[in-house]
């Protein structure tokens, strides 16, 4: 899968600079774009086309509430947005949304924070993409668009995590489980997100407790067996 075309946007040269350090930092995103001004995003939309916009509210020339609008009214195709912006307001934070952004991210926060975010963002669009496959003739049941409303993770018996487990970690493993091609060992998923092989293989496990995934030992190889997870589809 090729990485997320991202362009960012921010008044603030040097807050710019971390942004894409943050985005270079988590893999599946490549920066494809660094801008300051608002109407030097829209032109940068066109040209560039990114997929995933990080959008800060405050810019000097346009609001990023007004260039979601003008995003919004163009017959191109739709383009992901996350607002990374010092605006708390209730006003605001509403008018992005209805804007539609998929996201909405308080500054400051650390590079942590921010990847959990984004991985959010990527199980998110690995479970529209699956879903999308599945669908007759581009249209969806109700069973299937109430899939694209939850999260990944809320059918894995979540509610309460075990100590040291994020939900939207879970939501980045499942996602990543579902969509393998058989089963993946805790060594193999580590390597696809990310992780640890120990943290990896406490999701895993979490799944398999939860009923969301089968567990077996793979046999063959030399030495220890290894255990392989596989996703049970709802």
């Amino acid at each position: 899968m090729s990485d997320v075309r991202t362009l960012v946007v921010d008044d603030d040269f040097a807050v710019a600079a971390i942004h894409r350090g943050f985005v270079e930092a988590v893999p599946g995103f490549s920066v494809v774009g660094e801008v300051h001004l608002g109407a030097d995003a829209l032109r940068a939309v066109e040209e560039l086309q990114p997929e995933l916009i990080l959008l800060d509210i405050y810019l000097p020339d346009i609001s990023g509430i007004e260039f979601l609008n003008r995003l919004r009214a163009r017959s191109a195709p739709q383009v992901d947005v996350i607002a990374i912006t010092a605006a708390r307001e209730l006003a605001t934070v509403r008018a992005a949304m209805a804007g539609g952004v998929v996201d909405y991210l308080v500054k400051p926060f650390t590079l942590d924070v921010f990847a959990d975010r984004m991985n959010t963002y990527l199980a998110r669009r690995e479970q529209l993409r699956r879903t999308a496959a599945r669908a007759t003739g581009g249209r969806l049941d109700q069973d299937q668009v109430d899939e694209l409303l939850r999260s990944p993770a809320a059918g894995a018996g979540a509610a309460k995590l075990p100590k040291g487990l994020s939900e939207r970690t879970l939501d980045l493993v499942s996602a990543e489980l579902a969509g393998a091609d058989g089963d993946l060992s805790a060594s193999e998923l580590a390597e696809r997100v990310g992780l640890s092989r120990i943290s990896a293989r406490r999701y895993l496990e979490h799944l398999a407790a939860t009923g969301r995934a089968t567990v077996a030992p793979r046999y063959g190889s030399a030495g220890r067996p290894e255990h392989g997870y596989r996703w049970m589809p709802h």
